[in-house]
């Protein structure tokens, strides 16, 4: 009795011209009818497959899917939302229009399309799954604090997660390129960003640029030489920074100089080369223009004068800064010979950073000193006399030439050392691309997969019930005309006996 029961069904159905309105359904009632609607049920979940794959497919295709990249940064500064200089980095860079436009140069490709495929580029990032758990960590902590640790619940939520992953879309269907050239156009444009971030971040091609741009033939000799020692002692600065950088005693395989090797070529052409030209022209006082000259360097003598006087006041300023600086106490604890406390004194970033000022100004105020100095000279001697021999004129002129070419030559070797540090060191691995975009069979059928699926299954699902539906109905009716039989053979069999006893009477 009780695996009969383990089998039937109970449902209760409304009679109300009987009392009886129990109905069993056995579950293999539910089998046979789910047996003879099998294969029904399996020609519509076909045609409902084929239907919904086919015109999602077909929707899919014609909406042009997007194409996608990751692209990833590890430069230093990355994780706390800043670019190589420290600045706020930009994702949008990866679209400049001098990156899409170098692609599109690349690939051949017309340039009336820039626009349109900046515009359907689209760069988001990519928060990691564990900087998210700590985000949802701490808004459940800031949630469930209670008033006296809500200010420390709140400083947790203030600390930002920047991403350092980041995945570029291209919306193609917004241009008039096909699947195939859209992946093209995208890939390339990844890899030209490579070359965009090493020059935006690497050589600095504006100091070059402004050295370069330089006509030293315009200027009387004097100034001509002061504009090279500039550009020597900008030079300078800047390769020996790159040289205090280097931690790995770089040696470029390009031109096989190390950027301490190009600081003492720096310093040689400035203490040598130049001095020479300026010694040539100062002691037979060459110029151009006399009242000019001596114009020149009355301005110069007043304005740094000016100078000096700025300098010192800075100077005597941080010295005072300095002196009444509170340096940091630490108390070390029974450090004693006696055993009791001590104190040390540590200096702080701020104290560092004051005596390095201090530094800095002393130094320029040591070099506009000496160019006080030297303009007093060759004012002095400018006044006394002057020479406009032809012959040394032709000289110095040669000089000046010389020199220039050797700067023009240095910094042609600068750059191309610095871009081969930047490159294979610094920003080695500062920029890679992850993913890129592909026009495969596979990715194709990925996003039509992606697109399909939530409406196949639903579509399946709805099938399914309605089939289950149809089958349980059908076991219920099969058990009320098995019920109605079975009544009417026992109403027929009672009618029977009670004619037979009547007979028998």
């Amino acid at each position: 009795m009780n695996n009969q029961d383990n089998r039937n069904i109970n449902i209760t159905l409304k009679n109300e011209e009987e009392d009886k309105d129990e109905i069993i359904v056995s579950l293999p009632t539910i089998f046979r009818k789910l047996k003879k609607y099998f294969l029904i049920w399996l020609v519509v979940a076909v045609i409902v497959f084929v239907a919904v794959f086919g015109s999602t497919t077909i929707k899919t295709m014609h909406r042009k899917p997007v194409i996608t990249a990751v692209v990833s940064f590890t430069h230093e500064g990355i994780e706390k939302g800043l670019d190589p200089n420290g600045m706020d980095f930009n994702k949008d860079t990866i679209k400049n229009p001098v990156v899409i436009e170098s692609a599109l140069t690349s690939l051949n490709l017309p340039l009336d399309q820039l626009d349109n495929i900046r515009n359907a580029i689209d760069i988001d990032g990519l928060i990691p799954a564990d900087a998210m758990n700590k985000i949802l960590t701490y808004k459940n902590v800031y949630e469930n604090a209670n008033s006296n640790n809500l200010q420390a619940a709140q400083s947790m939520l203030d600390v930002q997660i920047f991403p350092t992953k980041f995945q570029v879309t291209f919306n193609y269907a917004e241009t008039s390129l096909s699947r195939k050239t859209a992946v093209q156009v995208l890939n390339t444009m990844l890899e030209q960003y490579k070359s965009y971030f090493f020059d935006m971040y690497g050589y600095n091609e504006s100091l070059g640029s402004s050295v370069n741009a330089l006509d030293i033939s315009s200027y009387d000799y004097s100034e001509g030489i002061e504009v090279l020692k500039t550009s020597l002692d900008t030079l300078s600065k800047y390769v020996k920074q790159l040289s205090n950088d280097d931690n790995t005693r770089f040696r470029s395989s390009i031109t096989g100089y190390t950027f301490d090797d190009l600081y003492q070529a720096v310093e040689t052409v400035k203490s040598i080369d130049l001095d020479k030209v300026s010694s040539f022209v100062t002691v037979n006082n060459l110029t151009k223009d006399r009242d000019t000259a001596i114009a020149y360097y009355e301005y110069r003598i007043n304005e740094l004068g000016r100078r000096k006087t700025s300098l010192e006041e800075q100077l005597s300023s941080v010295k005072d800064s300095i002196n009444a600086y509170e340096k940091d106490q630490i108390i070390i604890f029974g450090n004693g010979t006696d055993g009791t406390d001590t104190q040390s004194t540590q200096t702080s970033q701020q104290y560092d950073d004051m005596i390095g000022e201090k530094l800095d100004i002393t130094n320029e105020l040591a070099v506009t000193k000496q160019n006080i100095n030297f303009y007093n000279e060759r004012l002095t001697a400018l006044k006394k006399s002057s020479t406009n021999s032809k012959e040394k004129i032709k000289q110095v002129d040669k000089q000046l030439d010389d020199v220039n070419a050797k700067v023009s030559q240095l910094i042609e070797n600068i750059k191309l050392t610095a871009d081969d540090y930047y490159e294979n060191v610094t920003f080695q691995n500062a920029y890679n691309i992850l993913t890129p975009a592909t026009n495969s069979i596979g990715s194709t059928l990925s996003v039509i997969k992606s697109n399909v699926t939530m409406p196949l299954l639903a579509g399946e699902a709805v099938v399914l019930v309605i089939y289950f539906m149809i089958a349980f109905i059908a076991g219920i009716k099969a058990e009320m005309d098995n019920k109605k039989r079975r009544q009417a053979v026992a109403e027929a069999m009672a009618e029977r006996k009670e004619n037979e006893s009547e007979n028998e009477e």
